[in-house]
């Protein structure tokens, strides 16, 4: 478990960072993290640290999927992992 743990909190750091650097390159007009790279690090279990780039940054909030996608896909994998420790 401890060393799950570790992943999850480095994926989640890993799409925080992203959030900010893609946020930065398109303030630049520069190439940009594709979408479904930051969707797919959001299924794996970076989807807090994605959530938490949209927020502190304002980045991707107009877009329908991440803003109401990432807090289904919290919920969701929050959901799992409550059932998953309970039994």
């Amino acid at each position: 478990m401890q060393k799950m743990s570790k992943i999850l909190l480095l994926l989640n750091c890993i799409a925080f960072f992203l959030m900010f650097y893609d946020k930065r390159q398109a303030r630049r007009g520069k190439w940009r993290v594709p979408e479904n790279s930051l969707l797919f690090l959001a299924v794996l279990g970076g989807s807090v640290g994605v959530w938490l780039g949209m927020k502190g940054f304002r980045h991707k909030t107009k877009h329908q999927l991440f803003y109401r996608g990432i807090p289904l896909l919290i919920f969701l994998q929050g959901a799992l992992c409550f059932c998953y420790f309970r039994h």
